[in-house]
């Protein structure tokens, strides 16, 4: 009877589970390798378009600049106004296909190798490597008790996290206000504020994400992980953990034989998880964390060189090739599959469509508002006048002549001027007067067109003349 009011009392007693894992911090370890000195590459690669194009000139302005005040986006020689959005939609359609494309072949390698948060990390591990050691020297710092020599490290660590941040918040600031003009400001304290906010905010961006978030970032944060799937097939590109080959893994003499200790190729050194940036063991098989660095493959392929065991036991294959034993000839051969036609052919378009919009682009834009305040009117001659107000927008580097036409109506003419200068990369707003003889329309909304021609290229805008009752 006791032991059952025991299981009574136990069943009733409420019992807290908690629904989150404490996360334990990731000490990466330093690696060298052929994929190594790739993703370096695409560090210098990436960071020197970055920091270095804000400071590029392009005649007198800068090569790239996104000015906002004068609603102007200046990039080389091409000057795009808001009216150009189009261009910035075919912009992003095509980086997403580009995307999917790259997806479907190579996997995440975007992920492992060019990503902004792959590659501050990458500058953040440096940094913290510099000051704080590899990854055991890092675990025992980190243990012990605070001392002068630990202070001084965490401090000129951190210290030099914010000044790259600041760096880069003040880089990203500096391709939408002339970045020559902003290191004025910054040197003479005299910021605004919005300035101010967007160096910091991006600064502080920065440094959470490439030196505390990480991984985190990559595999809570970031939805190209979780939609991935969707462009995945037996056929991508992945790191894979030859199972065949290494299983069952155990540790043995450098000079033992592991097929008579019925052993694989793996020695099971877990230098593989204690490279990978997200903390994973890729052992375990494809996990929607792996960005597809490739840093389990340089430690595994450096593990088996000094080991004696032919490389490859963790590399970038297929799931098909894996199951099939295919070779590297036999992958590629599956590269050119359906989706990948499909993505191809669609950037293709997407891309030829753009260029070819983009060179038979008229280098001048025209907007036409009716003067409201008067929407029409009998002068002397007895005709009919309406006025409207014509923008013309220059997006060349250079001052132009534009001359002004209208048809549409008998007899109609202007009676202002016909020829108007507007400055390099300038808009100008002009008043123009349409008359026509009084019995040249029946009463009511007529359409007309006004013309804005150059030398290289005509502009014909709609609108409508009024003829009163």
């Amino acid at each position: 009877m006791a032991s059952k009011d025991k299981v009574a009392a136990a069943a009733n007693q409420e019992v807290e589970v908690s629904l989150y894992e404490a996360q334990k911090k990731i000490y990466p370890r330093s690696v060298t390798g052929v994929f190594a000195k790739w993703r370096w590459f695409f560090v210098f690669a990436t960071q020197l378009f970055f920091y270095g194009m804000p400071w590029l000139q392009w005649g007198d302005r800068q090569a790239m600049l996104f000015d906002l005040d004068t609603r102007r986006f200046y990039i080389f020689g091409l000057v795009l106004y808001p009216q150009d959005v189009i261009y910035l939609a075919g912009i992003l359609i095509i980086s997403a296909m580009l995307l999917f494309l790259f997806t479907a072949v190579a996997g995440r390698q975007w992920c492992g190798y060019t990503c902004p948060q792959t590659v501050y990390t990458e500058i953040y591990l440096w940094i913290e490597r510099k000051f704080e050691g590899d990854r055991s020297a890092r675990l025992r710092l980190d243990a012990s008790p605070m001392s002068l020599n630990k202070f001084w490290r965490k401090t000129g660590k951190q210290l030099a996290w914010i000044a790259v941040g600041l760096w880069t918040g003040f880089t990203f600031v500096g391709y939408f206000t002339p970045i020559r003009e902003l290191a004025m400001h910054v040197v003479g304290m005299s910021l605004g504020p919005w300035e101010t906010f967007w160096i910091c905010f991006y600064g502080f961006a920065t440094y959470g994400n490439g030196g505390y978030m990480r991984e985190q970032v990559c595999k809570y944060m970031c939805p190209y992980a979780r939609f991935q799937s969707a462009m995945f097939d037996k056929d991508t590109l992945i790191v894979t953990y030859d199972a065949k080959r290494g299983e069952p893994r155990g540790a043995r003499s450098k000079k033992a034989d592991p097929r008579a200790l019925g052993l694989g190729d793996c020695v099971n050194c877990t230098l593989c998880v204690q490279v990978c940036p997200t903390g994973i063991d890729i052992r375990n098989g494809l996990q929607y964390e792996c960005i597809s660095c490739a840093a389990c493959i340089d430690v595994c392929d450096d593990v088996m060189d000094k080991v004696g065991y032919p490389r490859g036991l963790i590399r970038y294959s297929t799931e098909r090739a894996m199951e099939e034993g295919w070779n590297r000839a036999q992958i590629l051969q599956r590269v050119l599959r359906p989706r990948v036609l499909i993505y191809s052919a669609i950037l293709a378009v997407v891309t030829i469509a753009l260029l070819a919009s983009l060179v038979m682009r008229t280098p001048f834009k025209v907007d036409i508002v009716r003067d409201r305040a008067t929407l029409a009117r009998i002068v002397e001659g007895g005709k009919i006048e309406n006025v409207y107000r014509v923008q013309i927008m220059n997006a060349t580097e250079h001052a132009r002549q534009y001359t002004l036409s209208a048809e549409g109506l008998p007899g109609i003419e202007m009676v202002t001027d016909k020829q108007v200068t507007v400055d390099a990369a300038e808009s100008l707003w002009v008043p123009v007067r349409l008359r026509v003889p009084y019995d040249a329309a029946s009463p009511g909304s007529h359409e007309i067109r006004i013309g804005v021609s150059a030398p290289d290229g005509v502009v014909q805008e709609k609108s409508v003349f009024i003829v009163p009752r």
